[in-house]
């Protein structure tokens, strides 16, 4: 941790609390409030690449509208991540349905997720981008509090969701 993290700006190493409004061609698409905010450590990639560069040094208090690029967001939406596999790769009794996530397990054992885009007698077509992938994301962002995190936090690499004391714009 930084001992040097002045706690009324967002730094590296700091618990944030964020309330935010996340919208795609004017569309609400997610959001968390004051009353129930966004809670993370600024710094570790807990958020997409694009909003944490930019929050870094806003004040307790204030609030800032922030444009994402997809290379910046959930990535460039990549054709070559659609696949088709066979049917009979899944058990006869699992009930598949079109946008419905699934994980799927590959031959070294690593897991990804993917949605299901198509499906056929003979094969069923996933779609391992992430759904906002390739799609410009405008956020409404405010920070609500910011609090040096624990040691337990730090070493687990998440927020514990325990009751903290925390800096807030009063």
């Amino acid at each position: 941790m930084n001992p040097s993290n002045d706690l009324r700006r967002v730094s590296k190493d700091l618990v944030v609390s964020m309330a935010y409004e996340l919208k795609i061609e004017g569309e609400l698409i997610d959001q968390a409030t004051e009353d129930d905010p966004l809670q993370f450590i600024q710094g570790h990639g807990h958020i997409i690449t694009g909003l944490e560069s930019a929050i870094e040094g806003m004040n307790i208090g204030e609030s800032k509208h922030v444009s994402v690029k997809p290379e910046d967001g959930y990535g460039v939406y990549s054709e070559e991540d659609i696949i088709e596999i066979p049917r009979s790769e899944f058990p006869e009794d699992f009930p598949l349905e079109v946008d419905m996530e699934v994980t799927v397990e590959d031959d070294e054992g690593i897991e990804s997720s993917a949605f299901i885009e198509e499906i056929t007698a003979d094969s069923v077509t996933l779609d391992f981008n992430h759904p906002l992938a390739g799609r410009d994301l405008e956020f409404e962002v405010k920070i609500i509090a910011l609090r040096l995190p624990t040691s337990e936090e730090l070493n687990h690499d998440h927020v514990h969701l325990d009751e903290h004391e925390q800096l807030e714009d009063e």
